[in-house]
């Protein structure tokens, strides 16, 4: 896992293999087990790589622009997420579709799927992490108009609780010329709806 997380960004690993270790004792599994003995590194290295977000600023990836006097829509479809639901500690996976209008500056594509994943991997809520990426593009790149929609399976939701297998989550946020006119808004969803 070396090198997939921002360099600055280190957790307390030693505190996390011993809260695991407890967890373990606590629900009556033996953490000596064989089958449990090195759960708790293996945990420990998970969330160093689940939580790396929280040690980096994803909007970093839209200071490097280009100048360009494009004026349409830049949308990216299906870029995957995954992250962890602050609630429950669970994961949600799915897709965001991200897009906006430029204003004389574009950003290269794979800057686009790096700020969502920037936003994902910290704990999370979907809404939050929406309005994140929408924030970011609008404020950072100086977008025109920004359109962020999320759908996500969230385990929280399909393993415990009401436990509803399929069920999708679908947030959305809207800023600039999206926000102002519902053409132009309207436009873009059926761009990311068409897919289906």
């Amino acid at each position: 896992m070396e090198g997939s997380y921002p360099s600055e960004h280190r957790v307390d690993r030693p505190r996390i293999e011993r809260a695991i270790g407890e967890i373990l004792a606590a629900i009556g599994e033996d953490p000596e087990r064989e089958g449990l003995r090195d759960t708790p590194r293996r945990v420990a290295e998970a969330y160093e790589f689940l939580f790396a977000g929280l040690g980096e600023d994803p909007t970093r990836h839209l200071g490097v622009g280009f100048q360009e006097d494009h004026r349409e829509m830049v949308l990216i479809r299906d870029i995957t997420v995954s992250s962890v639901c602050e609630h429950h500690l669970l994961p949600f996976v799915g897709k965001a579709h991200v897009g906006y209008i430029p204003n004389e500056r574009v950003a290269g594509l794979s800057k686009l799927a790096r700020v969502v994943e920037g936003y994902s991997r910290r704990p999370q809520l979907q809404e939050r992490l929406t309005a994140q990426v929408a924030d970011a593009l609008y404020k950072e790149l100086g977008a025109r108009g920004a359109i962020v929609v999320v759908e996500a399976d969230h385990l929280c939701m399909t393993m415990r609780g009401v436990q509803k297998p399929g069920s999708v989550t679908v947030t959305s946020a809207v800023r600039g010329i999206y926000a102002e006119d519902e053409r132009t808004r309207q436009e873009a969803m059926s761009l990311i709806t068409a897919h289906r």
